[in-house]
């Protein structure tokens, strides 16, 4: 069944670390969900986002842009 695949990212093994760069979003609100030089384990990717446990503990979708990986 993987329609709900997404659930269970939080307990995914760990496939990098990525540290944020910024926070300066022009569409979105991310300064609450992100802070600069923290790094964060990746738990999937795409071409365009990673999908990390974001500073409210849950997992969150965000562009590459915010992110350098280390």
């Amino acid at each position: 069944m993987n329609e709900l695949i997404h659930k269970n990212w939080e307990n995914k093994e760990t496939i990098k670390q990525i540290k944020c760069v910024h926070n300066d979003a022009e569409k979105f609100v991310v300064d609450k969900t992100l802070t600069p030089g923290k790094v964060y384990d990746v738990k999937n990717e795409t071409d365009e986002f990673y999908f990390i446990i974001d500073n409210t503990n849950r997992i969150g979708g965000f562009h590459k842009e915010y992110f350098e990986e280390v």
